[in-house]
This record gives C-alpha cells, structure tokens and sequence, in this order.
C-alpha cells in the first residue's frame, strides 16, 4: 500500500508550471495573430506527428458550477447558441483549407462547458462538417466531456449514431449535499447504468472524473466516493485536485461559506484513491490518473510511449497535431501554439470577418521544441533518453544538454532523496518521484529563470 511521504511533498511543494505545454501558455503573446496561425498551420502539413487531431470547445452550460474555471456562459438563447455552431463551422471550413488532405484525423474531442447539454441536431451538424473537411483514419476516436446531469440514454444513441465512441462523465462527486455546494445536478441516470450501457452500444476508454477538496467533502465521503466510482467499471478513472483560486476565478468565493478540506486532508483523499484504484486493479497513469491493465493508456505507459496534450493523456498512435476550433480554444502544432479570443462576442465577430480568431499565441524555437519532448517523456513516461531525442531531431547529444541547458546539481536533490537516477544518458524517475513530477520537469526547463506568470502549487 502507497503511503505517501508527506515530509517529502512538502519539501517539494513550490510553485510551478503544469506543462500541459512548453513553454507554458504564460508565454503566449498577443503579436502572434490570424496571419502567423495560418502560416503555421501550412508549415505543421510538412511536420510530425502526421496525425491531426481536433479540438471542438463548446462554451455554453445550463447552469455555472461554482469551482469551475473553464471559459464558459449561461442563459445564452437558442439563437445565440445556433449562431454559434453557424460560426464555428465556419472556421473549421476555413482553416481546414490550409491542412493537407493526405493526412489522416485520428481524434476528435469535444471540451467546453458542456458539450452534450446542445442539442444532438446541433452537435450533428459539427461533426458532419468536420467529416467533411478532414479524412478520417479507420481507427479513429472522437470523444465528449459530458456531464452525466444532461446525459440520457437518446443521445447517448445518437452519438453513437454520429461515430462517437469515447465518453468522459464529469461525476465531480456522488454526494448530494457537495453537489449542491457547487452548483451541480446529480446524474440523469446512474451512473453504472449509464456505464454499462454506453459499453453495450460500443463506446470504449470510458472514463470517469472526480475532484477532491470540495466542499462538505471528508476522508470518508471521498473513500465512499471513489469505491462507488470504481464499482461503476469505467475503462479510466480521474481523480484532479480541486485548486480554489479565488482571486482568478471570483465565483469561488462562494464556496469558503461551507469551508474547504485542509491541504493534509486532501493528501490522504488523494493518497486513499491512489491505493483503492490500484487495488481493484487499475494502473496508475501520473499522480491521479488510472486505467485498467489493457487500456491503452496502460499498455503505452508500459511501452513508454504515453504523450499528453491540453486535453489530457494520450497515445503517440492516435495523438496527432491539435487544431482548436471555438472560443478560448488552443492549437497545439509542433512548430506553434495558438489561442482564440475568449468571448464568444469578439469570437463570432473576428471569425465572420476574418476566418479566424487567434487572440495570441507562441512561435517554438529547434531548442524549445527540444526542451519540449523531454519534458513530456519526464511528465507522461517518468523516462527521457537524451540519444533518442538527440537521433529524433537529428542533432548531437550535446545539443540537447544546450538546449535543456543540462545541470546535473538541479537533479542532484532528487537523486539524494532516491527519486531518480541519471546515468547513460538516460534519466528513470523512482518511486514517490511521479509525485513530484513537475518539479522533476523544472529542473530540464531553461525557460523558467524567466520568470512569466504565476503557477499554482505542484504537489
């Protein structure tokens, strides 16, 4: 059994980035626009991976979840909803134009908001178009973040119908008195019903969020939740901390009337479900991420072959450049980063008059997208071969130690306290270190004596 090393964690526990990107999207910067993002794009036909996958962000919900951080809206009328899903088929149309049809799309995911609370005529008519304008691969995935509130056995079958296949159910908690805290209608149909339903109609990687440190959340109501969530049989299974940032997310002050769980309380939850997954069998996949042994999740983490992007996990087989359509969206493309404006009104606006609406965004040197592979092999695979990064860019091993600006008395902490070892050129991450991964990350990251932006705590 995990029991965590809390002198360790909190040794550890300092500020730093997330790494859902390198650099960071505190980088981004507003001279990056519409013409850069189109360029970009032409340059990625003749990059790797090959792949594309697509972002799909719909930023509307029924109702605001008060611990929520997402760029979202409520009480937008129907009209406002249809215009829209008009103008985000029309960029899709446009930028689609500039990718090379020899490539095929291997994953499409729908983020928001709340996707699945749109009509399924509306989520329709974006997938046709997006069938439309890309090549599909015969293996392909196309996933929906879903809050189970909104979610019934119809649309389910529709979305089956439109070639879904993939299903995440944002669950949060089961308990009735949390969920009211933050703002959140319980499931529309239970959730291990609905699990073995969507399992029986052919959606596979089904997965499973929850959140601790909510509101009215103890050690024993998370044990219970997380034991009911695993009884459920997802393929995966999330457990994310819940960040209560106040000052950047207002409507979060809302929730300190009912008081929040100390950060050693949250250990334990996290320390709880970490030993309750593994035991039932799940693989652990990063500090709170897990999947069932043949999951393929499970299977490239054994392959050391795990990638992640903005959206989360996923495989270097499926993963492919990321194109983001919609508001606040981002693209994630090996040579740049792009972000779309925020609001849906200045969205709507820039894409009817221009196509498009980058807002900002990030040019990647040869050195940062070198900084950037390592740090992902470190973060998704606890692994990095400095030989094959260097073969991968065509490069020599010295190159790499420049462009990491490689110092070995940065690692030399982690190495005291048998959390990794460095040796052929090679760097394994040890026991309790995919705790600490992100500052493990922060020791290969030359970027960050430039000091952009705030980040939240690693541990």
């Amino acid at each position: 059994m995990l029991k965590f090393d809390r002198t360790l964690l909190d040794k550890y526990n300092i500020a730093g980035p997330r790494y859902t990107s390198y650099p960071p999207a505190t980088f981004f910067h507003e001279e990056y626009g519409n013409a850069a993002y189109q360029k970009s794009v032409i340059v990625s036909n003749q990059e790797t991976p090959e792949n594309i996958s697509v972002y799909v962000h719909i930023p509307f919900c029924p109702q605001l979840c008060t611990f929520c951080g997402c760029t979202t809206y409520t009480g937008m009328g129907q009209s406002i909803i249809e215009q829209y899903i008009d103008v985000l088929i029309q960029e899709i149309e446009l930028v689609s134009k500039d990718i090379s049809k020899d490539r095929k799309l291997t994953q499409v995911h729908w983020g928001g908001g709340t996707p699945n609370a749109i009509s399924a005529s509306l989520i329709r008519k974006v997938t046709e178009a997006i069938k439309a304008n890309f090549n599909f691969a015969d293996n392909y995935e196309m996933a929906m973040e879903c809050s189970p509130a909104y979610l019934g056995y119809d649309l389910v079958d529709e979305l089956r119908d439109m070639g879904f296949n993939r299903i995440s159910l944002g669950i949060q908690d089961f308990k009735k008195e949390v969920l009211t805290a933050i703002n959140r209608r319980p499931a529309k149909v239970p959730v291990k019903e609905m699990i073995a339903y969507l399992k029986k109609i052919g959606f596979s990687g089904i997965n499973l969020d929850l959140v601790y440190g909510l509101p009215f959340q103890t050690i024993e109501s998370f044990r219970e939740t997380v034991a009911e969530a695993l009884e459920a049989n997802p393929d995966r299974l999330v457990t994310f901390s819940y960040a209560h940032i106040p000052a950047v997310i207002p409507r979060q002050r809302l929730l300190e009337q009912y008081g929040l769980p100390s950060a050693d309380e949250k250990i334990t939850m996290l320390e709880d479900a970490y030993n309750m997954a593994v035991d039932a069998g799940y693989v652990a996949i990063g500090m709170d991420h897990f999947a069932k042994p043949d999951d393929e999740f499970a299977i490239a983490l054994r392959d050391k072959k795990l990638h992640r992007n903005f959206q989360g996990y996923c495989t270097r087989e499926t993963t492919g450049q990321v194109y983001g359509f919609g508001t606040s969206s981002i693209s994630q493309l090996f040579n740049a980063y792009s972000q779309n404006e925020k609001t849906i009104k200045a969205y709507m606006e820039r894409v009817q008059k221009d196509g498009r609406a980058v807002v900002r965004g990030y040019q990647l040197s040869r050195d940062e997208q070198i900084v950037r592979q390592v740090i992902n092999e470190v973060m998704c695979n606890y692994y990095v071969n400095f030989k094959q990064v260097a073969a991968d860019f065509t490069v020599t091993l010295d190159e790499v130690f420049n462009a990491i600006q490689l110092d070995e008395a940065k690692l030399a902490p982690f190495m005291a306290d048998d959390l990794l070892t460095l040796e052929n050129d090679e760097v394994h991450v040890k026991g309790q270190g995919r705790f600490v991964i992100r500052n493990i990350a922060m020791a290969f990251d030359p970027a960050l004596k430039q000091g952009k932006g705030q980040y939240s705590k690693t541990v």
